[in-house]
């Protein structure tokens, strides 16, 4: 089968994980991965937690670079009572997976590019406003290494809002895009995931998604769960986005045209 072709802007579906470090902490630990240094602090605990949760431990050992906005534990309880224990409910896991990508940006941000940035897009689809602060959150420690990163840590867990079908396109055009590369990297199994994370992701908005599209993704998602070969699974949940991505085309066209008129 041909090479998979890229298309869209730049993005990767990759996702939340890191940890708190002093910088001498960082030094040390810029050989390990945002997977090593999360799953060895206990500042972390909660967001080790939802990242096993939503599927997504492998798919963090990726090359990157990608830069995470971390909350801590404080950060997690602060959320009204309850939502930590039912995000980590297996039928919550899209919405996991959701709010986890929204803190996560494609490429290195450093404190020095945060400060001269107003924004960023993230892997959800969604801009955030950056600087000494991510969205509503405070910056409470910066410039933490990892092999595949860098981290920043943030007081308070970033809510996406439902995208538009623009936004959605968008997330479908990232995934694609860095599915692609692994794919034709020789890493099957890999790109299947940015595939399948992105598809889950898209089906937490179930009600703001057509249901051309909803049906195209879900339908990937069940192929995709019943074959072992990861080339099939890649195919199979590429074949997915593209049917929901034209969908999106479709519904933003005569959107529109309606505006036109």
């Amino acid at each position: 089968m041909n090479s998979f072709l890229s298309r869209g802007p730049l993005m990767a579906v990759l996702f939340l994980l890191a940890a708190w470090a002093t910088p001498a902490q960082a030094r040390q630990s810029n050989h390990d991965t945002i997977v090593d240094i999360a799953a060895g602090n206990d500042q972390f605990s909660t967001l080790v937690a939802a990242v096993k949760a939503a599927g997504l431990v492998d798919t963090l050992n990726g090359d990157g670079p990608f830069t995470v906005f971390a909350p801590t534990n404080d950060a997690f309880a602060a959320l009204p009572s309850g939502t930590v224990d039912n995000l980590l409910k297996p039928e919550n896991r899209d919405q996991l997976i959701s709010i986890l990508t929204y803190h996560v940006v494609p490429g290195r941000i450093e404190v020095s590019d945060l400060l001269a940035a107003s924004s960023a897009e993230t892997v959800n689809g969604q801009s955030v406003p950056v600087g000494l602060r991510v969205g509503n959150a405070n910056v409470i420690a910066t410039d933490i290494e990892a092999s595949n990163g860098i981290i920043h840590v943030i007081d308070t867990v970033l809510l996406p809002e439902a995208p538009t079908s623009a936004k959605a396109m968008r997330m479908i055009d990232g995934a694609i895009q860095r599915g692609a590369a692994l794919y034709n990297d020789g890493q099957a199994a890999a790109c299947a995931a940015v595939y399948e994370v992105a598809a889950s992701a898209l089906l937490m908005y179930d009600e703001e998604l057509p249901r051309e599209a909803r049906m195209a993704l879900r339908a990937a998602m069940q192929d995709s769960a019943r074959m072992h070969d990861a080339d099939d699974r890649a195919w199979a949940m590429r074949r997915g986005l593209d049917r929901a991505a034209m969908v999106l085309a479709g519904t933003s066209a005569r959107a529109e045209a309606s505006r036109d008129h």
